[in-house]
């Protein structure tokens, strides 16, 4: 018999989602040996509830993994807790979780079988790379404040890449965005994460780096604690900010990397600043300015008015009147001792012009005397130095005319100068 539904044929044999579920329900917990079964191996993780410890239990390769559930009413009868890292002996039965199409171990019993094998390696790594001071504060670098481009690394298929690029645009739009793909689970993740990092590096135009992941278990995770991207994040020459999951411990590339995020839209919100945010304090800065900027108007309009108020006290105005008076009179005296000086001055370039006048050379041959020169242009000053016979130039008035000296008058004259004159005259 074939029954029609929207025209497609269904097999009679066909089983719904609820019936296929009911069956493999009936088949595990049914099962003689998983109605009560002994397991051990390493928790992985673990998280309390109101109902219950929910937590998940590995081998220790981590290659397989069983979730479990200790109820609240039987946490108190454990003989040991569940921790993360712990090596456990668990009894319990399979159960399926029909709504999610899971299976779970229920717990009844766990007992300590020492620290798990991942936990040992985790906490040796973590010891060997702490001591050489990867993790050291002093060597975490500040994110820049206005970055404008930022380099993601990330699974281009995660939901986090979705969540980076829409918090990016929400909160800085025009920001250059390089996405370097890379795997962020499985055995491979760890080498296609340092090389996606290496990538931004040769790029070299990213001011930052986002490592991001979404949340998801802790076997999921286990890339993060790869020696392998600790020490590329520590390499690197921009800071880097990790984004991974929800969960609250933190993965050794959290504690390497230069600011943690535990969520990717929490890296977005930290590595660039809101535009709409920075618009807003750029306008409370304006108008902190502006009440500053008239506050110290008012306090220096009081302080002109205090001044003004003292002006008017010390009655300036009357003391500058006087001081105009002064230097009025004073200008007046100023103005009549300079004229009076100047007049002297006047009279007595007049007295030495005359004087000039009458010591004039010309003016003195005008009275009808005359300069008596040598024959090398020199005066003669006195008849003794004259000879009989020389010929002298006179300068008269107006023209000069030669002379000869034929005779030489003087008070007292020699008997030498005699004979001369008297020859002189015998032949002429």
């Amino acid at each position: 018999m074939t029954s029609y539904l929207s025209d497609t044929i269904i097999p009679e044999t066909a089983l719904s989602v609820g019936g296929l579920t009911d069956y493999i329900q009936s088949l595990l917990e049914e099962d003689d040996h998983l109605r009560q079964v002994w397991v051990f191996g390493e928790v992985s993780s673990a998280n309390r509830h109101s109902s219950g410890l929910f937590f998940t239990l590995q081998d220790s390769d981590g290659k397989a993994t069983i979730r479990c559930v200790v109820w609240t009413n039987q946490l108190g009868k454990l003989v040991q807790m569940p921790v993360r890292g712990e090596q456990l002996i668990i009894l319990g039965n399979i159960r399926v979780y029909r709504q999610r199409g899971e299976y779970q171990l229920t717990v009844w019993q766990a007992f300590p079988a020492g620290e798990g094998l991942q936990a040992l390696r985790y906490r040796q790594l973590l010891k060997r790379l702490e001591a050489e001071g990867l993790f050291a504060e002093e060597r975490k670098r500040s994110l820049p404040s206005h970055p404008q481009t930022i380099a993601v690394v990330t699974s281009p298929s995660a939901a986090a890449w979705g969540d980076i690029r829409k918090t990016l645009k929400f909160r800085y739009p025009g920001l250059h965005v390089l996405f370097s793909p890379a795997q962020v689970q499985g055995d491979g993740a760890p080498a296609s994460i340092v090389a996606a990092i290496e990538r931004v590096e040769r790029d070299g135009r990213a001011e930052v780096l986002i490592l991001s992941r979404g949340g998801g278990a802790v076997e999921d995770l286990g890339c993060f604690n790869d020696e392998r991207v600790v020490r590329a994040i520590a390499q690197c020459s921009i800071p880097v900010m990790t984004g991974i999951g929800h969960q609250r411990d933190e993965s050794l590339a959290d504690l390497v990397a230069d600011f943690c995020a535990h969520t990717p839209t929490f890296a977005a919100q930290e590595v660039v600043p809101e535009l709409t945010n920075l618009i807003v304090e750029h306008q409370e800065r304006i108008a902190t300015l502006h009440e500053v900027v008239n506050r110290q108007l008012e306090i220096a309009q009081d302080k002109m008015e205090q001044l003004r108020n003292r002006l008017r006290r010390l009655r300036l105005d009357r003391q500058v009147q006087q001081e105009t008076q002064s230097l009025s009179w004073l200008r007046q005296r100023l103005v009549q001792t300079t004229t009076q000086r100047f007049e002297q001055a006047d009279r007595h370039c007049q007295l030495l012009s005359q004087k000039l006048e009458t010591l004039d050379p010309k003016a003195v041959l005008q009275r009808g005397y005359a300069v008596v020169r040598q024959e090398d242009g020199s005066i003669a000053r006195s008849a003794a130095s004259l000879k009989l016979g020389q010929q002298l130039s006179l300068q008269l008035a107006d023209g000069q005319v030669q002379v000869k000296v034929i005779e030489i008058l003087d008070n007292i004259l020699t008997t030498k100068t005699r004979k001369t004159r008297r020859r002189l005259k015998k032949d002429d």
